[in-house]
Order: structure tokens, then sequence, then C-alpha cells
């Protein structure tokens, strides 16, 4: 056969027409088993592999999501990844990916948007970490649903996305080391140029407003080397060390531990520790790292969920996920006189 088998070759191996083999191909309930085996032995022999473009050329339908990741800084992306493909492959739809890193111009995001739109792909979900990225779709027309995940701060209400609720998280966090007796808190922050960490700031220095603190701000990049660099900045400050420090990752914080350790600083002795994530692995650092929590895989599931809904008509719609803190070892109470 010079060609691929088609469809009517598969109906003549099988002996039977190339309705039932349609049928067979798409799950309906009415072909007899004895016939369906027949068919998929047939398809099996043959090698037959359905058209998926002339079949969504037929019905205007290509089952495919796409997804664009957008940014360098996403740390926990292959659990974002697993939401979506897992939710995607739930509703029926085919996940197509493609991928922007660094500081990407409106022009190429266009682009790889407008490839996708070629592929026929009935929604696009952005995994976006920085505000130009969100900017660029803002009032941008692509025919197709789009949804941004990690996104914050959206300006503009026709923007559907779909987030963890970053500041509350922060908040969260820095309320756990008030209660605590705290009044002093660092916060080491991640690269200041993407969403969560300027929302991580802004919950941090919310709370210390609230409770009349203080703490130093120093800024990272949520690598866990800028976490030890920072860490021993803080000691090299002598008796202004800090009894608190919010790293602004766990990636971070297990800098922060390191670098603690090579100094003599004991947590939670000295100064307490709290990450942010609940990266694997964290509850296994020495200390036990106290961070918050968020649920990345179903951060990926609730953009595909939000996507299906949107294709079946639904309007454009902004969800906040909320975080969760885990307490561990590395937060106590500060030590007597400090």
């Amino acid at each position: 056969m010079d060609r691929p088998p088609g469809m009517m070759d598969v109906a003549r191996e099988a002996g039977v027409s190339h309705i039932t083999v349609s049928r067979v191909i798409n799950g309906h309930p009415s072909v007899r088993p004895e016939t369906r085996a027949r068919v998929e032995a047939a398809i099996q022999k043959l090698g037959y592999r359905r058209n998926s473009v002339a079949r969504a050329l037929k019905s205007r339908r290509s089952s495919t999501i796409g997804v664009v990741i957008v940014g360098s800084e996403l740390f926990e992306l292959p659990r974002i990844l697993l939401g979506v493909e897992t939710a995607a492959k739930q509703a029926g739809y085919w996940v197509s990916l493609a991928s922007r890193q660094g500081e990407s111009s409106t022009g190429d995001l266009l682009e790889t948007l407008q490839r996708l739109t070629d592929q026929s792909v009935e929604a696009i979900a952005v995994v976006a970490d920085r505000p130009g990225t969100v900017e660029a779709l803002s009032g941008l027309s692509l025919g197709v649903p789009v949804a941004v995940v990690m996104s914050g701060n959206v300006p503009s209400p026709d923007l559907s996305f779909v987030e963890v609720d970053q500041e509350l998280g922060a908040r969260l966090a820095v309320r756990h080391l008030l209660d605590l007796g705290h009044r002093n808190i660092a916060h080491l922050t991640g690269a200041l140029r993407t969403f969560d960490a300027r929302a991580r700031v802004d919950g941090w220095q919310a709370e210390l407003t609230a409770s009349a603190a203080q703490g130093a701000r120093l800024e990272g990049d949520f690598s866990a080397e800028s976490g030890f660099r920072l860490a021993h900045e803080l000691c090299a400050a002598g008796s202004d060390l800090p009894t608190a420090v919010f790293a602004g990752n766990d990636q971070m914080a297990m800098g922060v531990l390191a670098a603690f350790a090579e100094r003599g600083v004991k947590v939670p002795h000295d100064v307490s520790v709290v990450g942010f994530d609940d990266m694997k692995g964290a509850g296994y650092l020495v200390p036990a790292l106290t961070t918050v929590r968020q649920d990345f895989a179903h951060l990926g599931r609730s953009a595909i969920e939000l996507l299906v809904r949107m294709v079946g008509g639904e309007p454009a719609q902004q969800q906040k996920l909320t975080p969760r803190l885990v307490v561990r070892h590395s937060t106590a109470a500060p030590r007597a006189g400090s």
C-alpha cells in the first residue's frame, strides 16, 4: 500500500461498513462487542491512524488545548503541567505545548499564540510569571478562550486567570511569626520582576504594618544561592540579626539554612525561618521547614476546567486559590531578650 491506511481499508479488512468503523473509533455504544473486536483487530493489523486534521476541519473541533509557558522563574512547572494534562485528558482534550523563556517580546508571544490558533486549538492556557505577558494579552482577541495561570493583579477585567493567592500566603507566613512573638522579620524576596515575588512583598509589608513590627527587605532571585548570599549579609550585620526570616520560596530558605549553619546561627533557637511553596523534601530539611503550601497540580487542573467551561460558552472568570501554612520545626518563639 503506497499510502497510509484509511477508514475504508479498515472496513474492507473487518468486513463492515465505513460507518461502523467510524462508530467504533468514536466509541459509539451501538456496536456489538464481536463487531467492535473485528474492527479493532483490523485497525491494529493495518496500523490505521485517524486523520485528526481532517476530523477537525469537518467537525470544527480539534479537541486540543494549547498551553504556552512564558518565563523562567517557574520552579514548580512539572506539577502544574501534570494537573493540566490530567484535567485535559479527563475532559477529552489533548494538550499542545509551546514555550517562550526569559524576556520574550510581545511579538514573540503573539507569534506563539498564532501558531497554536493555526492548529485549531479550542482554548489556550498561558502560564506566566511576569506582568509583561499579561499586558500583551489584555485586549487581545484570538478567537478562542484564553486563561492566564499564576498571573496576579490582572489589569483587565475581561482576561481570565487562575492563580494561588500569593499575598494571602505571605500574610499567613508572617502572621504565624508575629503570633509566636517575633517583631523583627526580614524578608528575602524572589525576583521582583515576577508576580509572585511582588505579591509576597505586599503580604509581608501589610502584616508588619498592621502589627507595628519591622524588618529588612533584601532582593534575591528565588535560587538557593541567593538565599545563601543574603543570609550571610544578614549575619554580617551582627547584633541587628532579625529574629525571623521569611524567604521568597523554599529554594531560598534552603540557602538560608545552609548559611546559618555555616555561621553558627541555630534555627529556630536564634532565628526562625519560613519558606514558600512546600517543595518536595521541605519536610526533610534540617530543621524541617515551616512553609506555605501551594497545590500546583490543583492550579493546573483549575485552569483547564475554567477553559473547558469557557469553550462551553461561559464568560471570562478570575479565580484565586487559597494556600495553606504548614508548620514544622524551623519556627519557634524568639528567645528571651532577643
